[in-house]
């Protein structure tokens, strides 16, 4: 099974493009929400086209699950027919639980605390547009993996990134070229 990872693809159809041109066929693809607008601190991002992006979703013929940014208003799901869910969503793969959240009201402690309360594997986020694999336990607990975005990335390279789980690894990788920034073993 191979899971596709992604977030923050604020209207980039571009960026949404290249994610799916690097991550190939997956059996689902885990956003982690701001996926149309580009919200009132970041500049438009390249490829803006929030409608040809909710298109595109639409027409996305594989497993998406989407969970609902700070940026994503209740007039994007008139527009997305996959549902946005709020805070967030449970996945079962890899006989695993895994969540998928935005981020953007907790913190870090407080997602370990989530993963060891709800027995999760994997808490997937976003928000802060930057990639990160933690492993919050040591090398026996589960991992917190952020993707960073696609869009408008905010490490010092301006790459986007997505994010990749196959084979028990995690891969953070480049939008532009499919080669790995990060990796760990789940």
């Amino acid at each position: 099974m191979r899971l596709g990872i992604i977030s923050d693809t604020h209207g980039s159809l571009h960026a949404w493009d290249q994610s799916l041109d690097v991550l190939g066929d997956v059996d689902f693809l885990l956003h982690a929400g701001d996926v149309l607008y580009h919200g009132p601190r970041n500049p438009l991002p390249h490829g803006h086209d929030a409608k040809g992006l909710a298109d595109a979703i639409n027409r996305y013929p594989g497993k998406i699950i989407i969970a609902r940014g700070n940026c994503d208003a209740d007039i994007d799901q008139a527009v997305i027919d996959v549902p946005i869910q709020a805070p967030y969503a449970i996945v079962c793969a890899f006989d695993s639980s895994i969540m998928v959240l935005h981020g953007h009201m907790t913190s870090e402690d407080e997602l370990a605390g989530l993963m060891k309360r709800y027995g999760l594997s994997l808490i997937v986020t976003g928000h802060t547009h930057i990639p990160s694999i933690v492993k919050p336990f040591g090398a026996s607990g589960g991992v917190i993996v952020n993707p960073g975005s696609p869009a408008l990335p905010k490490t010092a390279e301006r790459r986007g990134t997505c994010g990749i789980i196959e084979y028990g690894i995690i891969r953070i990788i480049h939008i532009d070229d499919g080669s790995e920034l990060m990796s760990a073993r789940w």
